[in-house]
């Protein structure tokens, strides 16, 4: 009698999908392809053309999707994460990037592009976390330097490993620093020619999802009212970037307008404005430092005297 036929790799990811959506997952189909797809090695549009799953890959397997079912991101079981383009090292100690916040990538890339943008182009992304920011601008843009700045060593480490995987080591500089450092931005955004952020911003009370309570608190929250880190950078920003500097900040669906209010009451900043994603929700506010092009400016380099500096 000839051994049970092992089951093809459709068949086992038609499983995990099922399995995915008992436990609650929304996008189970997808998801079920992407663990599989992982496991396998192979990419999920490759599924179909595997005859055969040895048991082994299968124990693998059913381990990941019970893992998913348990609600651990998707991203901290396969240790990657898919953004504007790029396919990013992330796990726990790091906050895994979201498809909304591409809507800044696209912002700053028409800066960039727009006539009469300040050349050599310097961009500064606050609070980068994995350098989701600062990479996806900085590979569409090679003509642009980029500093990211990040305070915590765990999120730091993801976000050069990320830079040398990339192969962007030398066009995007880490700074290990605080945003809300007023003293420790300024040599950073003197040179910036455009800033963006996508900080901490979530109300503190604000219910959350199962996978983003695996992303670290600090990321995450920023006070009563989500604006803590937001409300402490504005100063900042209108203070210390130059003139003609263009400002981008994500934030929380509820405090729009509050943020528009924080950079207009800063003083130094105008055509504050909201911006809506393609659902209509509140998604980032942008303003500029008013001014002429200016004399051109070289983003600043890692002897400069700027602490933490790192190629």
């Amino acid at each position: 009698m000839s051994e049970p036929r092992q089951p093809t790799a459709d068949t086992v990811r038609r499983q995990a999908a099922a399995a995915l959506s008992a436990a609650g997952i929304d996008s189970a189909a997808a998801e079920a392809a992407e663990l599989v797809a992982h496991e396998l090695g192979v990419e999920p549009g490759r599924l179909l053309l595997i005859d055969e799953v040895t048991d082994a890959q299968r124990r693998r397997i059913e381990h990941a999707v019970a893992l998913r079912a348990e609600r651990i991101p998707l991203q901290h079981i396969t240790a990657r994460a898919h953004f504007a383009g790029l396919e990013l090292i992330v796990g726990p100690g790091v906050f895994v990037p979201r498809p909304e916040t591409e809507l800044l990538v696209e912002w700053a890339l028409a800066r960039i592009a727009a006539p009469g943008s300040p050349r050599p182009v310097h961009v500064v992304d606050l609070c980068s976390g994995s350098g989701a920011l600062a990479l996806a601008i900085a590979a569409a843009a090679p003509t642009a330097t980029v500093t990211a700045v990040e305070r915590s060593t765990v999120a730091a480490d993801y976000l050069r490993r990320n830079v040398e995987a990339q192969h962007l080591t030398g066009r995007v500089r880490i700074a290990l620093a605080d945003a809300t450092d007023g003293a420790a931005m300024a040599p950073l955004l003197q040179t910036a020619s455009i800033v963006v952020s996508n900080p901490p911003y979530v109300p503190a009370a604000s219910p959350v999802s199962p996978e983003v309570a695996h992303d670290p608190p600090e990321a995450v929250f920023s006070g009563a009212s989500g604006m803590d880190v937001i409300a402490a950078m504005a100063p900042i920003l209108a203070a210390a970037t130059p003139p003609g500097c263009a400002v981008a900040i994500e934030h929380d669906d509820t405090t729009s307008d509050q943020v528009v209010d924080a950079l207009r009451r800063a003083g130094g900043l105008e055509q504050v404005q909201a911006h809506h994603d393609l659902a209509g929700r509140p998604r980032f506010v942008s303003a500029v430092r008013p001014g002429g092009r200016g004399d051109e400016r070289r983003a600043p380099e890692p002897d400069d005297g700027v602490e933490g500096w790192t190629a």
